[in-house]
């Protein structure tokens, strides 16, 4: 048996097109499922489903999670192409850094519409095409995407980042108890330090010192984060809800 084995399996990943959203959308295809990505720039994710089609089926819906109805919008058209969907991945982010005595009100508002708004109303619209996937044996998955960021106190002044993770969190556990009795499973995945996008400007200035926080030596590779979204995914996480996973070679785990 291939508790990993996710063949026939229908996975939504937003902002799927790039980053560590791009790696989980590899992973599951890798695994066998359909995935459809979702994320603000068309030439993005054409790029995206150009550079992973030969892995398996992909397409692509350009959706901006940040404008009104959005979601609403996203899973109706999710709906028009698939009849169930077992597997939904909130990966779409957005952070903002700026001291105490600079941090304008612009950044609450943008960081939880898209980090803890947008994935709830995901859910919440997408909700009827996790429930026809999911069954006892084997239930519907939701993962979102959190941070170690929200998990303790960071080094940087991303004050709405790290409270939108913070939330996100619970959120997934609260989701997860009540979603249980319907045959879906909700965790979280809790990044540490990934090249991506958002982690650019980061890792150019604190590389070094961010694989010296890490017991383990380095940053996240494409196949950790994979791994994590396929375990949850599949078979061998069945039993799993509620929970929030760091990956993040230990960094915030042994600080």
């Amino acid at each position: 048996m291939n508790l990993f084995d996710l063949s026939g399996k229908t996975a939504l990943v937003t902002g799927g097109n790039r980053g560590i959203g791009l790696m989980i959308s590899r992973g599951l295809l890798d695994a066998g499922a359909r995935v459809i990505i979702s994320g603000r720039n068309e030439a993005v994710c054409d790029a995206a489903v150009a550079e992973l089609s030969s892995f398996g089926t992909i397409e692509a819906i350009p959706a901006d999670l940040a404008a009104a109805d959005a979601t609403s919008r996203l899973a109706q058209m999710v709906a028009e192409r698939v009849d169930h969907l077992d597997i939904l991945v909130n990966n779409a982010g957005a952070t903002w850094g700026a001291p105490i005595e600079e941090f304008p009100e612009s950044a609450w508002d943008k960081v939880l519409g898209v980090n803890v708004k947008a994935p709830f109303m995901l859910i919440q619209a997408c909700l009827p095409l996790l429930e026809r996937a999911g069954s006892a044996e084997d239930p519907a998955r939701i993962i979102n995407i959190g941070s170690i960021d929200g998990l303790r106190v960071p080094n940087f002044d991303s004050f709405s980042y790290a409270a939108s993770k913070a939330a996100i969190h619970q959120i997934t556990k609260m989701l997860a108890k009540q979603f249980g009795p319907r045959h879906i499973t909700v965790n979280a995945i809790a990044p540490g330090p990934f090249p991506s996008k958002m982690m650019g400007a980061i890792l150019e200035a604190f590389e070094e010192q961010l694989i010296e926080s890490s017991p383990l030596g380095r940053i996240g590779r494409a196949e950790d984060m994979a791994g994590a979204a396929v375990y949850l995914s599949s078979k061998a996480g069945s039993w799993v809800t509620g929970i929030i996973l760091p990956v993040d070679g230990g960094i915030y785990t042994t600080s």
